[in-house]
């Protein structure tokens, strides 16, 4: 799959605008401004000083990408032994400034539904935002992404990040499917202020989706188009050395 998804990178027009910068190590500014999901003014520090921190960059309304990442995560959060609200919290934000509280709670009402956990509501918080305030916070956690004019939707990847009690920046984890085991450990070791390290990954973009005909006109018709690609050449190597033993018998 990893191939897959690297042919898929390399066939991306706008890789010089999206993507992640693993900013390890960085304090997010607890100064920041954003709105709760009741509307209220909160800044990012409020959230800071008890637990580690999992921040998401999504957008509400996304077709894509964000429901999926939205789902792997609540997935793993199932299999894991500690709970959203206890052991850690989430902080959901918007990248569409246009996006309401009001869009932000009805995402949290049924995500909090989904994961059916006891407190979670007190711990899970999705926010909204100005486009200052969200430029400054994607900026520092290094997620870099564009709109796309044509289509009139946002072109980003894919990305949770775990910040330390305090707000400083421990880890990345990329794609749409999170390992428990790997949350848990990247949990526990924010929790004691540590800072990870560098991963290899494959950005997964969302990109293109055309709701006139329900399609995603780059991101899945890219990805088959590799997975095309990587059967012929699969194709052309078995026939070279079918060709070969056939010589030598």
């Amino acid at each position: 799959m990893s191939f897959l998804l690297t042919l898929l990178i390399l066939q991306q027009p706008l890789t010089t605008l999206i993507g992640i910068d693993q900013n390890l190590g960085v304090q997010v500014d607890p100064h920041i401004t954003f709105r709760d999901e009741y509307g209220r003014a909160v800044q990012l520090g409020s959230y800071f000083g008890s637990r580690p921190i999992i921040l998401m960059p999504v957008y509400y309304e996304c077709p894509m990408l964000c429901s999926m990442q939205l789902n792997g995560l609540v997935s793993a959060m199932h299999v894991l032994p500690f709970t959203a609200g206890k052991e850690f919290d989430i902080v959901t934000f918007s990248i569409d400034p246009n996006e309401t509280p009001a869009l932000a709670l009805a995402k949290k009402d049924h995500y909090i539904h989904d994961y059916a956990r006891a407190g979670a509501d007190l711990g899970w918080h999705f926010l909204t935002g100005t486009p200052e305030a969200i430029r400054q916070l994607t900026d520092g956690v290094g997620y870099r992404y564009t709109y796309d004019e044509a289509i009139h939707q946002w072109a980003h990847a894919s990305a949770l990040i775990v910040l330390t009690p305090t707000g400083r920046i421990s880890q990345y984890f990329f794609g749409i499917e999170y390992d428990p085991a790997d949350l848990k450990y990247s949990i526990i070791e924010a929790s004691g202020g540590k800072v990870g390290s560098f991963i290899d990954h494959a950005l997964l973009f969302c990109y293109q989706y055309n709701p006139a005909t329900g399609k995603y006109s780059l991101a899945i018709m890219r990805l088959l188009q590799a997975a095309g690609i990587a059967t012929v050449l699969a194709l052309a190597v078995f026939m070279i050395y079918a060709k070969r033993i056939s010589a030598v018998s």
